[in-house]
């Protein structure tokens, strides 16, 4: 990118998806090259910042701004709103942006709808945890899906994109309709697994041996660490759905320790009863890096926050497909003051 002439691209839905779909394994193997270069101290990622309603306190919006170094430097920020009363009249309940700057003049070059790369980046975080922490073992052959919205939907295609297959599949949501319409969506993508739609969270969750919870719960709904006796793995990827005596209970890796631990997710809710954070394990990264080695013989709790150099690696690799492709969309004069005494 010229620093004279800089340009800006707006970057649709349709065009997201198109670039991304089919390429979880890429995709994961993504992820995982992020997580060791943030790992490694390669980035900077402050904490995201959270904007609230007074008068519609169950709503937010959250910005989300890094720089990732590497090979694959960028900067930029995402900017997603949670409005759970949207999935009432049928409409998801997030929304996104993401915006891409250059690092080199500072420039913003293109402008994305970011749904789908929130879900995309989630789920492949979500998959490449189940595989790093069920890597000396058997696979969990029966797996259960809490909560049945968009990110439960990407989780699964994550999974089974990346080897994943499962004897039984269970899935529980508040909503009839909504566990129906999952499940329909679970048939229609060769799904093998014996499916069963479960009555109660409790249920799913001790006949699961992978536990998925993708619900837009704000406080804990389930209180009893019994329900894990039998030690399955489970990805928090909703972070708010267990109370702290479950978090006490396992064996808690996160992806990363600052983020993880604020905003009253159930890990911060846990450190706030006892404080201090000895029950954490550690992270994926130092778990990919052999620095931790989860205690298997507890329940397995993986709970992702989502980094922002996550959103901007995938970003960058949907910019780059469809600038090699020559199928961006530039916004003409989009920068129009670019000399310092005016035009002449």
């Amino acid at each position: 990118m010229s620093k004279s002439t800089p340009a800006f691209s707006a970057i649709s839905g349709a065009q997201v998806h198109q670039v991304l779909h089919g390429r979880e394994k890429q995709l994961a193997e993504l992820v995982e090259k992020v997580y060791r270069i943030h790992g490694a101290g390669q980035t900077v990622n402050p904490p995201s910042y959270f904007l609230r309603f007074p008068d519609r306190p169950e709503s937010r919006i959250i910005a989300l701004p890094a720089s990732l170094g590497g090979d694959q430097g960028v900067d930029g920020m995402k900017w997603i709103s949670s409005f759970p009363a949207n999935v009432a009249s049928g409409l998801p309940r997030a929304s996104a942006v993401l915006l891409l700057n250059d690092p080199a003049t500072g420039y913003p070059f293109a402008c994305m709808e970011s749904s789908i790369i929130s879900a995309v980046r989630t789920a492949a975080s979500a998959a490449l945890a189940a595989d790093w922490l069920t890597r000396d073992q058997t696979r969990p052959a029966r797996v259960g899906f809490i909560g049945t919205g968009l990110i439960a939907r990407y989780v699964h295609t994550y999974l089974a994109g990346t080897g994943w297959t499962f004897d039984e599949v269970g899935v529980f949501d508040h909503s009839a309709e909504h566990a129906d319409g999952f499940s329909s969506y679970l048939q229609g993508a060769g799904e093998s697994g014996y499916l069963t739609v479960h009555e109660s969270a409790e249920d799913l969750i001790r006949a699961s041996d992978l536990v998925v919870f993708a619900t837009t719960a704000g406080v804990p709904h389930v209180l009893d660490p019994a329900l894990f006796d039998h030690a399955p793995l489970v990805l928090h990827v909703s972070l708010r759905d267990l109370a702290p005596e479950v978090i006490l209970s396992a064996t808690n890796v996160v992806d990363d320790v600052e983020h993880c631990l604020k905003a009253n997710t159930s890990v911060h809710l846990a450190e706030q009863q006892v404080g201090h954070r000895d029950f954490l394990a550690g992270t994926l990264c130092e778990v990919m890096t052999g620095e931790v080695q989860p205690d298997r013989n507890r329940p397995v709790i993986f709970s992702l926050f989502g980094l922002g150099v996550l959103d901007l690696a995938v970003g960058q690799v949907v910019y780059d497909e469809l600038l090699r492709s020559g199928e961006l969309t530039y916004v003409d004069d989009f920068f129009y003051e670019l000399h310092r005494y005016g035009k002449r």
